[in-house]
């Protein structure tokens, strides 16, 4: 399927984008009008962007059905202050509640049965249950359009943060488990990132050998994978043909085929044994 942009529906191209760019962190943005009253409201358009200063955006854009304006926007234009809040699973469902679209003036705090509690910095309150809270200053505010679905960019400066000690590990860094949060897929979807998270490797700083490193035979296989390939390409230095024949004998392996070699290798790579599958590869 193609698409051109310029000749389908916005609410299509929206569902489309949205569908394929997830999953997405959720910036649940409390924010005051001019005159104190206070706005709770979540944008999955949103991520962080600079740690000096510290910089994060978030997106409340123009409805698709009306092209009318969130609060949310309104309140970061008039008062140049906003607190990020961030969401894990224990209140993904109040949240969800904070989405409605109330009328304005009407306190979504007190909708979704959520704690105010006063910042440090800023005026607009912080979510006592939201693991982390980042107090920002507006920076500036890009309007991307006029029409409904265009986005308006709040880039906020990261001025007081609270993290609650519930989530920090030994070491003082926010353990991913311990923070359970959630995000954003397409249509009602989330997802937990607890349930989701596997582990993988940065690339070595001394350069990996790349996987064109690797025989014709192994880039072209049909049993390893991808992710098998980019595990395998990230080691330092290819077994030299005396270590290769070592482990052959030791593990009695003469006269293997093609396809035994890459089975074999993967099952070393499941295990860990990225050398030993090189091995394999090697005889």
């Amino acid at each position: 399927m193609k698409l051109n942009p310029k000749d389908i529906e916005t609410a299509q191209l929206h569902s489309i984008m949205l569908g394929a760019v997830q999953p997405r962190p959720i910036a649940f943005a409390s924010t005051v009008d001019e005159n104190g009253k206070v706005n709770l409201s979540p944008y999955s358009f949103f991520n962080v962007f600079s740690a000096n200063p510290p910089v994060m955006i978030f997106s409340p854009a123009r409805r698709v059905r009306n092209n009318t304006v969130k609060h949310t926007l309104l309140n970061a234009k008039a008062t140049g202050e906003v607190v990020i809040n961030i969401v894990n699973y224990d209140i993904v469902q109040q949240m969800s509640l904070s989405s409605t679209e109330y009328a304005e003036g009407v306190n979504e705090f007190e909708k979704a049965g959520l704690t105010a509690v006063k910042s440090d910095i800023v005026v607009p309150p912080r979510v006592g249950e939201s693991p982390v809270q980042f107090e920002c200053k507006v920076k500036e505010i890009v309007e991307l359009g006029q029409e409904g679905g265009a986005g308006n960019l709040i880039i906020c400066e990261v001025v007081m943060v609270h993290v609650n000690d519930d989530v920090l590990d030994a070491d003082h860094k926010i353990d991913p488990f311990k923070i359970d949060t959630v995000a954003r897929m397409g249509g009602n979807w989330y997802c937990r990132s607890k349930d989701a998270m596997f582990e993988v490797a940065k690339p070595l700083s001394t350069l990996g050998v790349g996987v064109d490193a690797l025989p014709e035979h192994a880039r072209n296989s049909d049993i390893l994978t991808g992710n098998d390939l980019g595990k395998l390409g990230n080691i330092e230095k290819i077994p030299e043909k005396e270590e290769v024949l070592a482990f052959a004998k030791a593990e009695q392996l003469f006269n293997l085929s093609t396809t035994d070699k890459h089975n074999g290798a993967k099952e070393l790579i499941a295990k860990g044994e990225i050398l030993n599958a090189w091995n394999y590869l090697l005889l």
